[in-house]
């Protein structure tokens, strides 16, 4: 779990579309338009942080609508405390 997470974390535009997230929940089309790329491009970036469990997603009607898991957050913390020790 750890692995994807930091893969996913590794692309500064899945950085982008967490911070934009940390705000609320956005719809595909939503974060879409906030880059340059094609559509299919963003949609790529949304399945990884989708598989790394860093993204919830649901269907609202014909939306898709993103939101932060910010349990997987907590996660991480826990997980690089254990260095402290």
């Amino acid at each position: 779990m750890i692995g994807d997470t930091f893969r996913a974390l590794s692309d500064k535009t899945r950085r982008e579309i967490l911070m934009m997230l940390r705000d609320g929940e956005m719809t595909a089309g939503e974060i879409a338009d906030k880059f340059a790329t094609r559509h299919a491009t963003v949609s790529h970036h949304l399945k990884i942080l989708k598989d790394a469990k860093l993204v919830f997603v649901e269907r609202k009607g014909q939306n898709i609508i993103y939101s932060l898991n910010t349990t997987v957050f907590q996660d991480i913390m826990a997980w690089l405390m254990k260095f402290n020790d």
